[in-house]
């Protein structure tokens, strides 16, 4: 994710976690290496640094302008990839690239797609309801509220946004909308929401959780956390290191339990009668602990706050 920070008047991108995410990768100076998010370009810019002349870096990004952005690098060890990271082994494959050193994964929603009011993500601008990290194709967040039920937006609103007045929010926007008021804004929204919140967090738009839900749905974003998960682990090199910055609790969950699976290889019944050499080996090891922006980082870059990086690596078992 890149944060914007701005200075005398001009916007700069600042990266997460930048330098501890590219050391978690160990580069090697002729690897092999995928950034699954390029955002701004922070971490491959970063990862080219380390590189040799025999190196290789491609990167992945679904949003157009990230791509486009992309056009500033200009290394013959770069490739950029208009592509969402779940399809990053047919991707790579179609390249000739079966196994890689390093992949590093920073997830969720860029700064500069939050603060483009035209991208819908935010409820600080009254902008069309659009959340798509891709514009190119795929259903806004205005078709799908649009077209969906009270119990199933009550059910996404529930389980991404983690909002316990769901229902009462579900069914406030379908009443609007069955009402002949189609939710066309981002600012329709976070009216009609701010009316069913009846208790929030200080300091919190009583929106935050629904907007977080929309756009996590209109993305697919665990979904394709999940099956990029298992892609990471067939495409690491032994020693690869797989390195994941995650900025929510939900995302934190499937990356930390994906790791734990691979790590743990004893699911035996108890007092099963088996000499621990002959225990299947892990495919992942977990390295350190999951580290977290320093107090600095964060007082320049609040929205920094809440990223988590943890870092895996590849065993010797194929």
């Amino acid at each position: 994710m890149t944060l914007p920070l701005k200075k005398s008047g001009e916007d700069r991108h600042v990266t997460v976690l930048l330098e501890e995410a590219v050391q978690a990768l160990a580069v090697k100076s002729d690897g092999v290496y995928v950034d699954g998010t390029f955002g701004r370009g922070g971490h491959s810019r970063k990862i080219l640094e380390q590189l040799g002349v025999n190196g290789r870096l491609i990167a992945f990004d679904r949003d157009l302008k990230a791509v486009t952005a992309a056009e500033s690098v200009q290394d013959a060890r770069f490739c950029m990839v208009h592509s969402h990271f779940a399809a990053m082994q047919t991707q790579l494959s179609g390249m000739g690239v079966n196994k890689v050193d390093g992949i590093l994964l920073d997830l969720g929603i860029s700064s500069p797609q939050v603060d483009e009011a035209s991208r819908g993500f935010s409820f600080r601008f009254d902008a069309p309801l659009d959340m798509r990290m891709d514009q190119s194709c795929g259903q806004t967040a205005a078709d799908f509220i649009a077209t969906t039920t009270e119990q199933y937006l009550g059910e996404v609103i529930k389980n991404y946004g983690e909002e316990r007045f769901a229902k009462q929010i579900a069914r406030s926007i379908i009443k609007e909308r069955d009402d002949g008021h189609p939710i066309a804004t981002t600012g329709q929204l976070a009216k009609i929401v701010a009316g069913a919140v009846t208790r929030f967090e200080p300091g919190q738009n009583p929106a935050t959780r629904t907007f977080q839900a929309l756009r996590i749905h209109v993305n697919q974003e665990l979904e394709e956390l999940s099956l990029v998960m298992s892609q990471c682990l067939s495409l690491l090199a032994p020693q690869g290191r797989l390195a994941v910055i995650s900025f929510h609790s939900l995302e934190d969950r499937i990356v930390k339990q994906f790791i734990r699976s691979c790590e743990n290889t004893d699911d035996l019944p108890a007092h099963f009668a088996i000499r621990a050499a002959d225990l299947p080996q892990p495919k992942l090891k977990g390295v350190g602990r999951a580290i977290k922006p320093s107090a600095e980082e964060v007082k320049v870059n609040p929205r920094s706050r809440s990223a988590v990086l943890r870092i895996a690596e590849r065993t010797q078992v194929a």
